[in-house]
C-alpha cells in the first residue's frame, strides 16, 4: 500500500486554519479553566449565577446583530 499524498493548502487557507485552531484552542482553554475552578471550589452559587435563559437571549441578540434576518 502506497502511502497517500496530501493536497496543499493554499497559504491564505492555512493560514484562516491555523487561525481556526488558535480560537478553538483558546476557548478550549477558557471552559478547562472553569471545569477546573468547579472541581476545586464547587459549583456557584445560585444567586451568583445568570439564569440560561437570559444567556440564550444575550447570545441570540448578538448573533442578530451580526448577521440580520432577511424579510
Amino acid at each position: 500500500m502506497r502511502p497517500s499524498t496530501r493536497q496543499q493548502l493554499e497559504p491564505d487557507t492555512a493560514d484562516e486554519l491555523r487561525a481556526y485552531a488558535a480560537r478553538t484552542r483558546e476557548s478550549a482553554d477558557q471552559l478547562a479553566a472553569v471545569l477546573e475552578d468547579i472541581a476545586t471550589n464547587g459549583l456557584p452559587a445560585v444567586q451568583d449565577c445568570t439564569p440560561w435563559e437570559e444567556l440564550r437571549e444575550t447570545h441570540l441578540a448578538r448573533l442578530t446583530a451580526q448577521r440580520p434576518a432577511v424579510a
